[in-house]
């Protein structure tokens, strides 16, 4: 493998590019009309356009990418997170026109893209699934019959859903068939496909993820835990690395259990395994994403694997070169993404300039970003900004240094998530680690978050005014009018 093309932009095309340059391979960016002075763009060997703005015409155009590759001569593609990968198709393409996809079979993909048939398929191995139907479901008779089986309250899912689309929370009967048919039909226009299943809701669950690494010679180790319940609108914004809850006895079950899952599918590569925990600590599978993370750099912090190159290394046929008991856990690891995003008015898109990029420094801190002072936030993709992450021997110093770091990292022209990630980590339930994903609905609001400004903002008022008082008391300022000896002149 001599030269590799990023199908992805922005802050995961430099950190591919980074670990690439570090094994002596080269690099393609690919990049739209609207990323032309983009960061992946200047840091890669070579760069070639794929097509307009919106990304149905570039960044998700397989063909454009395909011609890209064979252009530029490379020999493989690495997909990195959203966009095309986790696409079956086009990882078959990637195969089909003699290139190494980066990433799991088209198989794997595809049977864990479904949310119903990764249930199937893991059954056999007794992985504990969340109560509920797993088969898709259109009739509200059916669906109430179900729901009084296994009791209110229940969540409404889309079968190829993923980031909270085509999901509904149902309270009882009254609401269901409306909430279903909401469901049916968002499913249908994000993912093409309005299936939707049944299962029991769990109230205040814990979201934690297993990574996996899983290589073509039989080996398949867990990398530990990520806990990832606060989120917003179903999605995640802070990660951290291992969990505040787990005994060592549950995160060997679970690291277990997603490594059958893997195997169920006969995965290949470096993938994620999503599980609900429960108040007493039962763990149910979730689904499999079947990709690198965004959250993956607290799981190589703990670590100390760089799991872009073992993605490449997996990719080239070799073996992983360390087995489960070798792998420690180190320390405990935070990240905050950094959006785009208001957090005083519902975390709308901010679309701008950025006029002010001053990045954060310091024991243990590492961001990986896109971004830099001049450049405009596209209103066609995603808004990450960057992920701002730190890591510390304890939790405690892990969450203090990220807490430094976000007062530190100075982003004007645009709104941002950096004042949401200071409420958390300055928030009681967050550092006793006593939260669920109920977090943001629980705890924050527009209010909360100005309030905490304002009380930052007299706190520093204060301090100013003390100071400025005990300076004065100490400077000796000579009296400016003027002499007896001026005036009788």
């Amino acid at each position: 493998m001599k030269k590799i093309l990023i199908a992805n932009r922005g802050e995961i095309a430099l950190r591919v590019i980074r670990t690439a340059r570090k094994m002596g391979i080269a690099t393609v960016a690919v990049y739209s009309e609207a990323d032309r002075q983009a960061l992946h763009v200047r840091q890669a060997d070579e760069a070639i356009c794929i097509g307009p703005a919106p990304s149905i015409q570039s960044y998700l155009n397989k063909d454009r990418i395909l011609e890209a590759a064979k252009k530029t001569g490379a020999d493989a593609i690495h997909p990195g997170y959203g966009f095309l990968s986790e696409n079956a198709t086009f990882a078959k393409a990637v195969q089909k026109a003699g290139l190494t996809f980066i990433g799991p079979n088209p198989d794997s993909i595809k049977l864990m893209g479904s949310k119903l048939a990764a249930k199937e398929a893991v059954k056999k191995y007794n992985i504990p699934l969340v109560p509920g139907l797993d088969q898709a479901i259109d009739d509200p008779v059916r669906a109430v019959e179900l729901a009084h089986q296994i009791g209110f309250p229940i969540l409404i899912k889309a079968s190829a859903g993923g980031g909270g689309k085509g999901m509904r929370i149902v309270e009882n009967e009254a609401e269901l068939a409306s909430q279903m048919e909401r469901a049916i039909s968002e499913a249908k226009s994000a993912f093409g496909d309005g299936s939707v299943f049944i299962e029991k809701y769990v109230t205040k669950p814990r979201h934690i993820e297993i990574q996996v690494l899983a290589d073509s010679h039989g080996n398949t180790l867990s990398l530990f835990e990520r806990e990832c319940s606060i989120q917003r609108r179903h999605q995640k914004v802070v990660e951290e690395a291992p969990s505040a809850i787990l005994t060592p006895a549950i995160r060997k079950a679970m690291g277990e259990a997603a490594v059958l899952v893997a195997r169920s599918c006969n995965y290949l590569g470096a993938g994620t395994v999503e599980f609900l925990v429960d108040e007493n600590l039962n763990f149910y599978f979730l689904e499999m994403n079947t990709r690198l993370q965004v959250e993956h750099p607290v799981t190589e912090l703990i670590t100390g694997l760089d799991l872009v190159e073992q993605q490449i290394r997996i990719a080239r046929g070799e073996a992983l070169a360390f087995g489960q008991d070798e792998l420690r856990l180190q320390g405990h690891a935070v990240e905050l993404r950094v959006y785009a995003e208001d957090p005083f008015h519902q975390f709308l898109p901010s679309i701008g300039r950025i006029s002010t990029y001053e990045k954060p420094e310091g024991p243990g801190i590492r961001l990986d970003d896109g971004y830099e002072a001049g450049m405009e936030i596209p209103i066609y993709y995603d808004p990450l900004i960057a992920k701002l992450i730190a890591y510390g021997p304890t939790r405690d110093v892990a969450i203090s240094r990220l807490h430094k770091a976000i007062e530190e990292y100075k982003i004007e022209g645009i709104a941002t998530t950096l004042p949401f990630g200071k409420f958390v980590m300055e928030h009681p339930a967050f550092r006793s680690g006593n939260f669920d994903t109920g977090f943001v609905n629980r705890y924050f609001t527009p209010e909360a978050l100005a309030a905490q400004r304002a009380e930052e903002g007299e706190i520093a008022a204060f301090i100013a005014a003390l100071l400025y008082y005990d300076h004065a008391k100490q400077l000796n300022v000579p009296d400016p009018s003027p002499s007896e000896w001026f005036r009788k002149r």
